[in-house]
């Protein structure tokens, strides 16, 4: 009996030995994790090389004769759309800069447009007609929209796509609706915001989950599984929230404001967890979008540029990665192509660029 005792507690101290033991190495690695800078704390050092290399224009796409208000790439990463003041919506090819359609709207005032990303044969679009027209674009000619969507007490402000059957849409009148396109009707009315709604973006992982910004100075999230009230409500711009966009993972959203800041929101942690800023620039954001890996924040401003933010630093005390200039007007949309391989940017100057 003494015996066994005695077995217990060698065992007893041993154990205590081997917990203080990793007590200490739990203690080492978390001073050597504190002492890395979050280049190498992520893994990205291959990746300094290539960050280095900044994009450059390698097309120009010129066909419309009025502002770029708005653009989208399909699925397949080759097509894009875009709507111009001058009336026209046009199916473009970015690799041989052709246009495949060019389709002539009711209204010039056109402010958003999105293409479906699955079979790629849908596009949308809308503006101050207070309407989002969808056109089949599958076929030679596709100047009739198979789908005007009214229910919208102001401008469109921004749509996209769910899927094949389904769209989202943002209005000056507060409001996001989810539309079933083949019976014409609405089916879910999102009215928490108080101010216009500008900019809405589907989580990449599910789509029924979706983030919306708007000139109430917040970002909301949403799910049309559970109701017509956000999950949660996002603050801390100062202003008018002008683009919203998603992590690749899903997991946070990137925002745009007339504050002249992006902020990038964790959705698991419910707060901001990153601001880009520089004291340099002190207009409005239009526009904004994440790269492939999520390393780089992409964002548009009124001063003709484009920026690309790093997520892994400071976006306070350290500048911009990369100034992507070349247009001579305010950059109004931009857009990654969902491989991941270009950047396209739209301006007032009537132009888009592909940048890789």
């Amino acid at each position: 009996m003494i015996g066994a005792i005695a077995s217990y507690a060698g065992k007893i101290e041993a154990t205590k030995t081997k917990i203080e033991k990793l007590r200490t190495q739990i203690c080492d690695e978390k001073q050597r994790i504190i002492g890395l800078d979050a280049s190498s704390f992520f893994g990205y050092d291959a990746l300094l090389t290539s960050l280095a290399s900044q994009p450059k224009v390698r097309r120009t796409l010129k066909g419309h004769f009025g502002k770029v208000y708005a653009m989208h790439f399909s699925g397949n990463s080759r097509d894009l759309v875009s709507a111009s003041q001058d009336g026209k919506l046009i199916i473009w090819n970015s690799h041989n800069m052709m246009k495949s359609h060019s389709i002539p709207l009711r209204s010039s005032w056109v402010m958003t447009c999105a293409f479906e990303q699955s079979r790629n044969d849908l596009v949308a679009c809308g503006g101050l007609d207070n309407l989002c027209s969808i056109y089949r674009i599958n076929q030679a000619q596709a100047t009739r929209a198979i789908s005007e969507l009214a229910g919208h007490d102001g401008y469109l402000s921004c749509c996209r796509f769910v899927d094949e059957a389904s769209i989202l849409t943002t209005s000056g009148d507060s409001m996001c609706i989810l539309w079933d396109i083949e019976r014409n009707e609405s089916v879910i009315r999102f009215t928490d915001h108080t101010g216009d709604v500008m900019s809405v973006a589907l989580d990449p992982h599910s789509p029924k989950i979706f983030a919306s910004g708007s000139c109430d100075s917040t970002a909301k999230l949403w799910d049309s599984r559970v109701s017509a009230n956000p999950l949660v409500t996002f603050s801390g711009h100062d202003s008018d929230i002008n683009a919203v966009a998603f992590f690749p993972d899903g997991r946070a959203f990137g925002s745009g404001s007339d504050d002249s800041t992006c902020q990038l929101f964790d959705i698991r942690c419910l707060m901001c967890i990153n601001k880009f800023k520089s004291e340099k620039i002190l207009c409005g954001i239009t526009s904004v979008d994440f790269s492939r890996s999520g390393r780089l924040l992409f964002a548009g401003y009124d001063d003709f540029n484009a920026y690309a933010w790093d997520v892994t630093k400071d976006g306070m005390t350290v500048a911009q990665h990369w100034t992507l200039s070349g247009h001579d007007n305010r950059v109004s949309c931009l857009g990654v192509c969902p491989s991941g391989e270009c950047l396209c940017t739209g301006s007032w100057d009537t132009l888009l660029k592909i940048w890789a």
